[in-house]
């Protein structure tokens, strides 16, 4: 077995947490002969909830972890780690807007980037799952400078796996056999589907798709559909899609992926510096590389109403 290393989750309790919880340590994502050092990052670690979660990990005898451990210190937890995926956020409740959460999540993501400015490796990989993760995601790195900027990331893996399951589905075919699938922008109803480099079996197929518009709105409303139909969030999805990304980061991709990092300087989507925005990826020597993808016109006015929204959520974030 290859040297331990240290993998911290947040929120372990949660129904995405759990969800990815076990195939992260079955070897799912960093490969069956790597060690984990397991921290669960949880405000009341000595819960009944938690302490059934960890009980069944003790049952489950995996071969890949290394140890684990569950702590409400933040400094504690986040010193040395590796990989760090923030699945705890507060959820939406009733009537409340996607303002009204951010504000609320806002004093969690500024402590936690504090902590990891303090004790974090600047080379250690974070993805933020819990919403609105891109302005999260924003808040974090904007408390934690001492980390490589382009290593805090948010999670738009799930509209683009959604992206290639509703094109699977309309063409009736494997998800395997549909690539060059991305979308832009942020994790909301406001996220752009691109599909004018979409191939089938390697072959494009973009002027054979003749529902776009209703595909691409499916896609932007699907969370909210999930809960109307299941009475809950679609944590298995969200689960599924994170752990897709480490994969990718951890052992890299040569096929394009759905990114949210922080924009650079200059990129060709005209996306204003520091936004953390879903680009096309590659993932090369663990890095993420945004692709140089032309984007059809009719699309210019979505992205920008994608961008507006960052902004906006940006500005509320800073003076709130």
């Amino acid at each position: 077995m290859k040297y331990p290393i240290r993998v911290v989750i947040s929120g372990p309790s949660g129904n995405i947490a759990y969800s990815a919880l076990f195939s992260l340590l079955s070897g799912d994502v960093f490969g069956k002969d790597r060690l984990i050092d397991l921290v669960m990052l949880c405000s009341c670690p000595n819960s009944s909830q938690l302490q059934g979660v960890d009980m069944e990990i003790v049952d489950c005898a995996f071969p890949c972890l290394s140890s684990h451990l569950c702590t409400s210190d933040q400094h504690l937890a986040f010193a040395n780690a590796d990989y760090v995926i923030l699945f705890g956020a507060l959820p939406r409740g009733p009537g409340m807007e996607r303002k009204d959460l951010l504000l609320k999540n806002k004093d969690i993501f500024e402590q936690q980037g504090k902590v990891l400015n303090e004790v974090g490796k600047p080379s250690v990989r974070v993805l933020v799952v819990g919403n609105p993760a891109n302005t999260n995601a924003y808040i974090l790195q904007q408390n934690a400078p001492n980390i490589q900027k382009n290593h805090i990331t948010a999670l738009s893996r799930l509209d683009h796996n959604r992206s290639i399951g509703q094109l699977a589905q309309y063409f009736n075919v494997s998800p395997s056999e549909i690539q060059n699938v991305f979308v832009l922008g942020n994790h909301s109803n406001t996220m752009v589907p691109v599909f004018n480099h979409v191939l089938l079996n390697n072959k494009q197929c973009y002027d054979e798709i003749k529902d776009v518009t209703n595909i691409s709105q499916t896609i932007r409303t699907r969370g909210s559909k999930i809960i109307e139909a299941r009475g809950q969030s679609s944590a298995a999805s969200a689960a599924q899609a994170s752990l897709d990304h480490m994969r990718d980061w951890h052992f890299g991709t040569e096929k394009i992926t759905s990114c949210s990092l922080p924009a650079p300087k200059e990129n060709i989507y005209e996306v204003p510096e520091g936004l953390v925005f879903s680009f096309p990826c590659k993932c090369v020597d663990g890095e993420w590389v945004i692709q140089d993808m032309d984007i059809p016109d009719e699309l210019n006015t979505q992205i920008q109403k994608t961008i507006d929204e960052l902004i906006e959520e940006k500005i509320l974030a800073q003076h709130e």
